[in-house]
């Protein structure tokens, strides 16, 4: 029921033209704001299809202490009972009713937002019916007590099996680690989990489900007038505003700390140790933020043709893969190095990961590198619109993390633009090994 993480996405929008070389950009449209809502529309006609996205400002950061996963249960149970026009809907008449429109309609939660998502043909009478929906479940989810215990226990059942994987218990150490006493430090646990009410859930619900929170985004087969009344029929029963919502603290940037305050040692029953290395980073409108795009391309970001895998897997035969990217979120982000590798090579691995990092932040890329990391950035970039559902995603971010209108039209001009000095120069400004936070689960302790 619950997406517990779910990794920020890269910002990207442009698509390729259907003339050979010609890169034809699809506008946004910025629509008239309704209930203090913000919404975008981008018209596509290849497919008598509409994609639409009501992105809400109620994420994971949002959860009141002991009640991780909060948040997510909120949004997770908007699809299991709702008031409508037609009076209460169990989860069975919905789930028919989605499969009669032959529609999708899904809910997801990131650290930073709660997220509804409908697919329907363009066609009004079922496009209607969709939002209709969807809209019921944005305003008046009923959270029958009876139900909110059964997803409780499947939680609680899916997290005790989720504590057995060593991938999902490196990830909650690590954003532990790196968040510090930033409130996405603290991940959904069994307690915290059982401790949530009904009464938890509706003031929840009540107090950050509101228009001036939510952003919508409609990418398809309609026109702009047509947008305009699915944005008001989807929230058409939400509240404007509400009561003020506490303002968050700072993520303060990884402190500097010696070695044995950095590293942590997770011993594990796995056949191999996972590694996990990062500290904070930047947000998605940092100016820095295609230097360091560019720069971790050569990195980690490349697959095989990075840093990274060239030292680790090529040369050496450490591990089968291994990685590295910037998380950009709206007003904060991480940076995260991560491989596998057996038991018996954890250390040396994680040495060379380090090294070859470190050695990246002092000297940037060479110019070979950086004309590569460029051009596959700049050649790849179609791949990433080409369909509603990527462009969904691009215009959603961008709407979210306010970035200009425009990025479309310079997104590979900026990209083309980074210099040598630029990378490096960015890489060192935020990234320092000695703020790095390490986390080694399974290895054996010498």
């Amino acid at each position: 029921m619950m997406n517990l993480f779910i990794k920020g996405i890269s910002v990207c929008l442009f698509t390729f033209g259907l003339l050979g070389n010609a890169h034809a950009i699809l506008p946004i449209e910025k629509l008239d704001s309704y209930k203090g809502a913000k919404a975008y529309l981008v018209q596509t006609k290849a497919l008598p299809m509409v994609d639409i996205e009501v992105s809400i400002d109620a994420g994971d950061r949002y959860d009141p202490a002991g009640k991780s996963g909060l948040a997510d249960m909120v949004a997770g149970l908007m699809n299991y009972g709702v008031k409508s026009e037609k009076g209460v809907l169990t989860e069975a008449q919905i789930a028919d009713e989605i499969a009669d429109l032959g529609a999708n309609i899904g809910l997801s939660v990131s650290g930073e937002r709660a997220i509804l998502r409908i697919r329907s043909l363009s066609r009004k009478d079922l496009r209607d019916r969709a939002v209709q929906l969807a809209a019921a479940m944005l305003s008046a989810p009923t959270y029958d007590s009876k139900i909110v215990e059964r997803e409780k226990q499947r939680t609680i059942t899916s997290l005790l099996e989720a504590e057995t994987k060593p991938e999902f218990v490196l990830e909650r150490r690590f954003k532990k680690s790196v968040y510090g006493n930033y409130p996405l430090a603290d991940s959904p646990t069994v307690k915290s989990v059982a401790a949530v009410s009904v009464n938890d859930l509706v003031q929840f619900h009540k107090l950050f489900y509101r228009g001036d929170r939510m952003i919508v985004s409609i990418v398809g087969d309609v026109d702009r007038a047509q947008a305009e009344e699915i944005v008001k029929a989807l929230l058409k029963q939400i509240p404007a505003s509400g009561q003020p919502i506490a303002k968050l603290p700072e993520l303060e940037r990884s402190p500097v700390e010696p070695l044995a305050q950095r590293e942590i040692q997770i011993p594990f029953d796995s056949q191999q140790a996972h590694i996990a290395m990062g500290m904070t980073a930047v947000a998605r409108n940092n100016p820095d933020y295609f230097p360091l795009l560019v720069g971790n391309y050569v990195l980690g970001g490349g697959g095989f043709v990075s840093r990274l895998m060239a030292e680790v897997r090529e040369k050496r035969g450490l591990a089968y893969s291994v990685f590295s990217y910037f998380i950009p979120g709206k007003e904060n982000g991480i940076f995260q190095a991560g491989l596998q590798t057996k038991n018996d090579q954890a250390a040396l691995a994680l040495e060379v990961m380090s090294s070859t990092t470190a050695q990246f932040i002092a000297d940037g890329p060479t110019p070979s590198e950086l004309v590569a990391a460029k051009a596959n950035l700049v050649n790849g970039y179609p791949l990433r619109i080409d369909n509603n559902r990527k462009l969904l995603d691009n215009v959603s971010s961008i709407a979210w993390n306010d970035l200009p209108l425009d990025t479309m039209d310079v997104w590979t001009k900026q990209v083309e633009a980074v210099t040598l000095e630029q990378v490096k120069t960015a890489f060192q400004k935020y990234l320092a090994m000695d703020r790095m936070k390490i986390v080694v689960l399974g290895a054996k302790n010498k």
